[in-house]
């Protein structure tokens, strides 16, 4: 039998589902606005009101599989409407008459939430907590509640408990938003203003991703129309990472937020790699001057003067009086305002030596001047047309042009730029994306970028190179940042570096760092055995916390060569045995093998990187290493450390990444000796 107290509140989350499907039949059933007319401004204001009313409509649109509301404020006296209760979850919902039912959990009334104490209660004397059944059947139901009084002088530990038990709830799929277990801490950063950026050094199961993404959330909830004219934009590492999180906000009824790649976002095609030593010195923050006096060497000194006609009479403007148009303009603007402004100057010369002569010529008379053979002809002796492909190939494949260009590299690092065999035109030219990065900025020195976008958000940001985050940066001008990442986790051998530096790069000097370093996802003792290797790869970190311990969370399991897939085979069909998510991570070069005798044993697995859409349903998946960073799954498998280790250069790097993708179980196998570190 359902006690009364739980059956009430099944009742009202009934009531609020049905307000809120009445609601979403209001906005579908009301027509867009038209506005008669065909002209530029009409049809955008129309196909605005037609976009407007899809995005609330998808807003409004009720997820069976996520709960509704997740808690309630009980207070001492009415706060909204006299009401003396509220609901607070992941979006508005009214009666249709006004009065509230729940509360968007980013209103500033839900704040007590999160921050009420029994020391501060902010007026209120009960919080309580809503826990639903899982949702792989598609619907979440209400199956219990948990009270937290903030009366009567001693503080409750009931917190913790739905913490623990929320994060230790089996999952299967992508990300799920934590909305309803929001830190202090956590909460700080995510309704911290707009301005300055924010960056969070987060150490494994802190939660970063999942505080950025609210914190995208929340800000569209208190700046949307500010956000909505230059858009808000999320960069991810890889696709498996953005496929993972990708239902966190619209599950809080966020659907217009872009989600990609830098290599999405910079849109050129490439079509070679480069070795790791070019990568790293593409890279280089040193390449930003190595480009800017590459396009500059362009512009000459001009040894003509110009003679302009125009019927009987003849203009002259004096080569000395080109030189030195010239040598104000270099570098003062970008190269191809400059080269504009270089005709219009001396066309404006040549104006005046048509006043001088009583003449009164006009801004026609100027701008006819400017496009004349003459002065073209100038243009392109002394001020080229260039374009950011013909200075990049003539960069890579002239030595002396190079030379000139990078005097703060060595001679080594110039000649592994160098192609070995380069192509014969720009035109032909193959590019690598490293080489995108660079054409981007090559593209910013000759033309300024127009917009900007509102706000940027880079997740795993410690392995964006220096001319990364200035690509990056160029698209954020106006706007803010979220900066997201652990240096610990740096695993690309081009990474920038000190967080300072990243914001530097970015060009958001002024933002503020903060440091997540409780481990509310990752058990304690996996968290203590991966921060071994922190005074090899992260010296000047401190030690991140756990504040969970799980029974049998670390087992590291010897095994020989000659059976070691059988035995890897053994620990993931013993993790399936238990509930949630089960992920095998290896070596990239190891992984694919393993899936295959996995698979052969007649367990049912995916591969990600291969089968996306699949992570949804079944509950075994590999993972390559490359793959792992900002994944999460109940139990891990990892599979022979010492060669994720041997992999790459920063490989070290790798391991602590792979080490802490488990939520509560991690299973080491390993016929190798174990990296020194972890001995």
């Amino acid at each position: 039998m359902v006690e009364p107290e739980l059956a009430s509140e099944r009742a009202f989350l009934a009531t609020a589902r049905t307000a809120l499907s009445k609601m979403y039949a209001e906005v579908v059933d009301r027509d867009v606005q038209i506005i008669g007319g065909e002209d530029n401004d009409e049809r955008f204001t129309n196909e605005a009101n037609q976009r407007a009313k899809e995005m609330r409509t998808h807003a409004l649109l009720d997820l069976p599989d996520v709960p509704l509301f997740f808690g309630r404020l009980d207070y001492e006296h009415g706060t909204i409407e006299d009401l003396d209760q509220i609901y607070i979850g992941r979006r508005h919902v009214h009666d249709g008459s006004g009065v509230p039912l729940v509360i968007d959990w980013r209103a500033p009334v839900s704040v007590p939430f999160y921050r009420a104490t029994a020391s501060d209660r902010r007026r209120v004397v009960m919080r309580r907590r809503y826990g639903f059944s899982d949702t792989r059947s598609g619907t979440a139901e209400l199956t219990g509640f948990e009270d937290e009084p903030l009366i009567g002088g001693v503080e409750s530990d009931q917190a913790d408990k739905f913490l623990r038990s929320e994060i230790e709830r089996p999952r299967t799929g992508p990300m799920r938003d934590i909305v309803a277990t929001i830190q202090p801490e956590q909460d700080d950063l995510v309704r911290a203003p707009l301005h300055p950026s924010v960056c969070v050094q987060g150490a494994p199961g802190t939660g970063k991703t999942a505080v950025g993404l609210h914190r995208v959330a929340y800000l569209l909830y208190t700046e949307r129309e500010r956000l909505g004219r230059g858009g808000v934009v999320i960069v991810g590492p890889n696709r498996s990472f953005l496929s993972y999180i990708r239902k966190v906000l619209p599950a809080l009824g966020e659907v217009d937020v872009r989600q990609i790649t830098i290599d999405e976002l910079l849109t050129r095609p490439t079509a070679t790699t480069d070795d790791t030593e070019a990568a790293r010195l593409k890279g280089d923050a040193r390449m930003a001057d190595v480009l800017r006096r590459a396009l500059w060497s362009y512009v000459g000194t001009p040894t003509e003067g110009v003679l302009y006609s125009k019927g009987s009479r003849r203009y002259r403007v004096h080569d000395y009086e080109v030189v030195d148009i010239v040598s104000d303009l270099r570098e003062s603007t970008r190269y191809a305002p400059g080269r504009n402004a270089l005709a219009q100057r001396i066309a404006h010369v040549v104006l005046v030596r048509m006043e001088e002569r009583a003449e009164s010529p006009d801004d026609r008379v100027q701008n006819a001047v400017a496009r004349s053979k003459p002065v073209k002809d100038v243009l392109d002796s002394v001020w080229p047309r260039v374009f950011p492909e013909q200075v990049l190939h003539r960069l890579f494949s002239d030595a002396d042009f190079l030379a000139a260009a990078a005097p703060d590299l060595t001679a080594e690092e110039r000649t592994a730029l160098l192609w070995p065999k380069p192509a014969r035109s720009w035109k032909s030219a193959k590019w690598s994306f490293e080489d995108t990065v660079l054409l981007d900025e090559l593209e910013d020195l000759i033309e300024r970028r127009t917009g900007s976008l509102g706000h940027l958000v880079l997740d795993e940001a410690q392995d964006l190179s220096a001319m990364q985050l200035r690509a990056l940066g160029r698209r954020c001008r106006s706007g803010s940042a979220t900066v997201l990442g652990d240096l610990a986790q740096a695993t690309t051998p081009w990474a920038a570096g000190s967080w300072d530096r990243v914001l530097g790069h970015l060009d958001k000097g002024d933002g503020v760092v903060a440091e997540l370093d409780r481990g509310f996802r990752v058990p304690a003792q996996i968290i203590n055995f991966a921060a071994k290797l922190l005074p090899e790869i992260a010296p000047t970190l401190g030690t991140p916390s756990g504040i969970r311990t799980v029974a049998d969370a670390l087992s590291i399991v010897p095994a020989d060569a000659s059976t070691f897939a059988d035995q890897v085979v053994a620990e993931c069909r013993a993790a399936l045995a238990g509930e949630g998510s089960v992920a095998l991570i290896a070596a990239d070069d190891q992984v694919v093998a393993l899936r295959d005798a996995i698979a052969a044993a007649g367990l049912e697995v995916a591969l990600i990187g291969e089968t996306e859409d699949e992570i949804d349903t079944v509950r075994l998946v590999c993972v390559p290493a490359t793959l792992a960073k900002g994944l999460e799954f109940d139990a891990v498998v990892v599979a022979e450390p010492a060669h994720i280790v041997a992999a790459e250069p920063r490989g070290l790097h790798r391991l602590y990444v792979v080490l802490t993708r488990a939520v509560s179980r991690l299973q080491i196998v390993h016929a190798e000796p174990l990296p020194a570190a972890l001995a």
